[in-house]
């Protein structure tokens, strides 16, 4: 493992309707980084949730998982079908138009 400290992420996710913003997709993140535990959730709209793992990858290097040590490979199986399983919960379809002002809401 060299340098790189041990982890275990999870990260659990769920449309919910918000009755101002719409769908929003909800993420809880938990897990152990160098043997510290955390636990954070985040939302994300409809248009922008497809940027989960940038999020994602943000909250972990903030519990200490260097950023050069991705949590999400965009090649791995289980990226693909996690992706594909949020587009199915949205109901979204590619070429959608993003909002510009949800990416600055969910912190892209």
């Amino acid at each position: 493992m060299g340098d790189q400290p041990g982890y275990a992420v999870d990260l659990y996710y769920e449309v919910r309707q918000d009755p101002k913003e719409g769908p929003m997709l909800h993420f809880r993140m938990e897990g152990e980084v160098g043997g510290k535990r955390f636990e954070e959730e985040f939302e994300m709209h409809r248009d922008t949730a497809f940027n989960f793992a940038a999020v994602a990858t943000r909250i972990a290097a903030r519990h200490g998982l260097p950023t050069n040590h991705s949590l999400i490979m965009r090649a791995h199986d289980e990226y693909d079908r996690m992706f594909e399983d949020i587009r199915e919960k949205l109901g979204a379809h590619s070429g959608e138009s993003v909002n510009l002002d949800h990416l600055e809401k969910d912190g892209l």
